[in-house]
């Protein structure tokens, strides 16, 4: 039997290492802003690797498909969104930056061999948006793949003045408008989590009215084990679930099967924001 076989056959069965929302503040855990080193990590895991992503082979039934366009809902009135409306099976894996060409090279290939849907957040500022735009942007025209606005270079927006605030949205706007044909409003991730009611007003005036946050996160921000990955997709791949993932690190490539067997497993459907909310009128 082949590894990537053995590798999907294999349970996603991860024991204690729970962690709850309160845990986690903007896109980093807990114990790295308290200065606190992170939970063991074997070294192996850490160390550079040529492994393949372990995708589920072509024969695998593919995941569920997403629901009925007509049984989008409105957006929250408040206009923040860090929650999916009440449903039994979806789930939003949203990931950010895209530091790592790679990485998003690899996450497009995950979409692309077991349906799932993803909604990527974008800083312009990387090589990897333009140098893998011939692969992405079929699945971006079919709407697999999502586009939001991270921000151009994705400094702490409550730090800068209102007139950075409104170049970093513009011109990452007219980086996604230029390179893939698609317009990212309303749904902007201001980075780190952070806005304010000055980011928030310079944010909508130019179409972006919902700041999009998230309500679980695979905590890879920075480099961890790939079993850290997998405990945190066990904690927060549940229904309503808004997921923070990054395109910066390999790990996360890694396990894309467990990924996939959990969400199988769970019976999720995963899902876009514009599979799930009506256009703003």
């Amino acid at each position: 039997m082949s590894r990537r076989r053995m590798l999907l056959l294999a349970a996603t069965v991860v024991a204690g290492g729970a962690v709850t929302a309160a845990d986690w503040i903007y896109d980093r855990p807990q114990h790295a802003l308290a200065g606190q080193p992170a939970p063991s990590h074997s070294s192996s895991a850490l160390a550079g690797t040529t492994a393949k992503p372990a995708l589920s082979p072509p024969q695998s039934p593919r995941i569920l498909p997403p629901p009925d366009p007509r049984h989008r809902v409105r957006l929250p009135a408040n206009g923040v969104l860090s929650r999916l409306p009440a449903n039994d099976d979806t789930m939003a894996l949203t990931v950010d930056d895209g530091v790592s060409s790679e990485v998003v090279r690899d996450y497009i290939h995950f979409a692309r061999d077991t349906g799932v849907r993803l909604t990527f957040f974008l800083n312009g500022v990387y090589r990897s948006w333009t140098e893998n735009r011939d692969e992405l942007r079929p699945l971006v025209d079919s709407g697999q793949i999502q586009l939001g606005n991270h921000t151009w270079s994705h400094p702490d927006l409550t730090t800068v003045s209102r007139s950075r605030i409104r170049d970093e949205l513009t011109r990452n706007d007219r980086f996604v408008k230029d390179t893939y044909g698609v317009n990212t409003a309303p749904y902007f991730r201001p980075p780190y989590g952070k806005h304010n009611t000055s980011v928030d007003a310079v944010a909508a005036d130019l179409g972006y009215t919902v700041p999009t946050l998230w309500s679980g996160s695979l905590a890879d921000s920075t480099v961890i084990t790939e079993d850290y990955i997998v405990t945190m997709a066990n904690q927060y791949f549940t229904p309503q679930m808004i997921v923070l993932g990054h395109l910066n690190h390999a790990p996360v490539t890694h396990v894309y099967g467990q990924l996939v067997d959990i969400i199988r497993a769970r019976h999720l459907r995963t899902v876009t924001l514009n599979d799930v909310f009506l256009p703003p009128h």
